[in-house]
């Protein structure tokens, strides 16, 4: 997180971009489908792209994005799994910044969930924070729901 302060300092601006149906979008390697196999009473089964409980998906993952966004990484998209946060120092260069990850996930084949994305806020949450030209903050409905959290009563419920 102490990182995180850094990159988005100085930033008052902020697009959050949410990607649709994220590790369905990774072709398993040829070859490998059968490492994913499952059977049912209806027969076996075998992957074709990345399921989402696999253990190496998540590294995967981020790994596609690393590679897609390697020149740019950390000046102005933080890329976390399916969560890609742009935060231009100046309103000049929001309209390019985010053009250019929109154009980079569309080059990739890659698609956003409008309903979930945010263009142009002031604020916003990512990965559990508040973001927003005053630094990075818990989110206090999740501080408050932790807060009222009944304690345990016995043993079976520690």
């Amino acid at each position: 997180m102490n990182q995180l302060l850094t990159f988005f300092n100085g930033s008052s601006i902020f697009s959050k971009i949410d990607l649709h149906g994220a590790y369905s979008l990774l072709r398993n390697k040829a070859g490998d489908e059968h490492l994913t196999a499952f059977r049912t009473k209806c027969g076996s089964y075998e992957y074709l792209v990345m399921p989402f409980r696999l253990t190496n998906a998540p590294a995967s993952f981020q790994n596609l994005f690393n590679d897609i966004f390697y020149d740019h990484l950390d000046i102005y998209p933080v890329v976390y799994l399916d969560d890609i946060m742009v935060f231009p120092k100046s309103e000049e260069e929001h309209g390019t910044y985010v053009s250019t990850v929109l154009s980079r996930l569309r080059a990739n084949n890659l698609l956003a969930k409008a309903s979930q994305c945010l263009f142009h806020v002031s604020g916003v949450e990512y990965l559990g924070y508040i973001v927003s030209s005053e630094g990075l903050k818990m989110d206090q409905a999740k501080v408050q729901q932790n807060l009222n959290w009944p304690p345990p009563r016995d043993l079976k419920a520690l």
